[in-house]
């Protein structure tokens, strides 16, 4: 110790080191402050301790802690003090001071209204690393007598004990607040990892940012969270979690809004409460948030905000900014991931319905088109008869050949969209399908179909999407084993397992290598169908062998 021990007596000393033995085990910064307090009062009988912790330019005081005056008398004197008189001087003079009448110091100048009378004063400062941290003042010795110079030495010995402890405590808060920051490093770390887990594979957009959106404001216990996808020039809210988020979605922010002047895609944003007001414009009633650009190699794509910090204090900190920062790297990486998915399906559904329209075509000019013109050759010759009886025989092969039309049109309407899918469902547009196939040809068929909706396990039936996926895989395996393999028979089978729809479709006919066919016989139509659903295809076609067609859809219902 730098003071001089040998003026404290050997009592004074066990006090002394019992106090500093128990500020140094102290590791609260606040505790250690008023137990500093207690113990100075304690060991020099003063009525009044206070203790001052000066500001970062250490010219004034930052905090004022006191003990010896009760609140309501504290109230009435106003104001804390800053540092100025007595107290200033050992701001501008950082060394022990003593003095019996405070009065006769040329630095003081009285005390405010309501202020106990104060005689006597000790004070002394406190030095961390080399750093004035503080001072701590003491009045009013008991009996009335003067502080002496006994009394300075234990303060001055009390005060490096205090810079011990208040260094620990220090020490024991930054480390915790790097355990916070490591913790939080570890927990985005894990989000963003979990988040790529989750994400393997998924071409969903909706259940991305679904995802997204959860695991944001879990990561920063928020509130509710949001993505804000780039539309054009606005901003629109297509993803929400939370409280209240869903109310959100589908509202947008143009450049002239307030909202997008400071949540933009190019920097992150703390949000205070003047400028959460904005927030109400996408029906979001807020006082904190915090915004993160989305991008994905070097694209702006949006923005993920998140509301409303669930603790005391509602805003985020500069720690939680850069978490939620890695985070939305991986997120939009997700997100322009299933934005590419999403503009390759709708390529294909482009080329998809192109075919279609071209099969359409053709079908129209081989059949209809040729069945039209052979009715206008009946009725020129029945207009070029000689008699009633040859009229009468050309208007009869006339009307045999509209009925035949007429079915033809029926066929081919009910093969670009089956009234039985809309109004009973896939089971009986498949049914209805063999049927007429079966008319049509002298193809042998047997059909085994097991799906909930049929066996009444499942209220819903499936999307028309997916419906609509199952009818034409059947519908265009069907037709091939009649129009290409010359089979006798045919085995259509469809069952619902764990979520996934199973479709097989085998034949006895010819086969076919598949390696030397990679077009024609509807196999690219097909494939885009089953992979626009995110199914799997596998065609096995052997010379001599038959043909088999297996496909794996996920099951897909209306509302999820």
């Amino acid at each position: 110790m730098s003071a001089d021990e040998s003026l404290l007596e050997r009592e004074e000393l066990e006090r002394l080191l019992s106090v500093g033995r128990s500020l140094v085990s102290e590791l609260d910064l606040e505790a250690v402050l008023i137990g500093v307090l207690d113990a100075a009062r304690q060991l020099t009988g003063a009525r009044y301790a206070a203790l001052g912790v000066l500001d970062a330019e250490k010219t004034e005081l930052e905090r004022f802690l006191h003990v010896g005056i009760d609140e309501e008398t504290r109230r009435r004197i106003g104001p804390l003090p800053r540092g100025h008189g007595i107290l200033g001087e050992l701001i501008t003079d950082p060394r022990p001071l003593r003095l019996d009448r405070i009065g006769d110091h040329p630095r003081s100048y009285g005390f405010p209204a309501e202020h106990p009378t104060m005689t006597t004063f000790v004070g002394t400062p406190i030095t961390v690393r080399g750093e004035v941290f503080g001072n701590i003042y003491l009045t009013e010795k008991e009996g009335g007598e003067p502080f002496d110079e006994s009394d300075e030495q234990l303060l001055i010995v009390l005060s490096e004990w205090s810079a011990v402890a208040i260094n620990n405590a220090r020490t024991h808060a930054e480390i915790r607040r790097g355990r916070a920051d490591l913790e939080r490093l570890v927990q985005g770390l894990q989000a963003t990892a979990s988040l790529s887990r989750e994400l393997g594979g998924e071409s969903d957009l909706d259940r991305v940012l679904e995802l997204v959106t959860k695991r944001a404001r879990a990561l920063l216990e928020a509130r509710s969270s949001y993505v804000l996808l780039q539309e054009g020039a606005d901003l629109v809210v297509r993803g929400a979690a939370g409280e209240g988020g869903v109310r959100s979605i589908g509202r947008a922010v143009g450049p002239g809004s307030g909202t997008a002047g400071f949540i933009g895609v190019e920097a992150s944003r703390r949000i205070g409460p003047a400028a959460a007001e904005s927030l109400q414009e996408l029906g979001i009633d807020s006082s904190a948030g915090l915004a993160v650009p989305l991008r994905s190699r070097g694209q702006g794509l949006g923005v993920l905000l998140v509301v409303e910090h669930a603790g005391a204090d509602p805003s985020f900190s500069a720690d939680q900014q850069l978490t939620l920062e890695s985070f939305a790297t991986s997120a939009a990486n997700a997100i322009a991931a299933a934005h590419a998915i999403e503009d390759e399906k709708a390529k294909l559904a482009i080329a998809s319905s192109e075919r279609e329209r071209g099969r359409w075509a053709r079908e129209l000019h081989d059949e209809t088109l040729q069945e039209l013109g052979a009715l206008r050759i009946m009725q020129e010759n029945a207009a070029r008869a000689g008699s009633l009886a040859e009229v009468r025989e050309y208007l009869a092969s006339a009307n045999e050949q509209v009925a035949r039309t007429v079915a033809g049109l029926q066929g081919l309407i009910a093969e670009l969209r089956p009234a039985a899918l809309d109004q009973l469902g896939v089971a009986a547009a498949i049914d209805a399908l063999i049927e007429r196939l079966g008319s049509r040809s002298d193809l042998g068929f047997e059909a085994d179909i097991d799906i909930g909706y049929e066996r009444g396990e499942d209220e819903a039936r499936y999307t028309p999407e997916l419906e609509s996926t199952i009818y034409r895989l059947v519908q265009e395996s069907l037709t091939n084993a009649i129009k290409h393999a010359g089979a006798t028979r045919a085995r259509v089978a469809i069952e619902e397992r764990d979520e996934t729809v199973l479709v097989r479709v085998e034949d006895d006919g010819s086969g076919f290598d598949l390696s030397t066919v990679r077009r024609g016989f509807g196999l690219t139509g097909m494939r885009e169908r089953v992979e626009l659903a995110g199914g799997e295809l596998a065609i096995e076609g052997r010379e001599g062998g038959g043909t088999l067609i297996r496909v794996r859809l996920p099951v897909r219902r209306p509302g999820t």
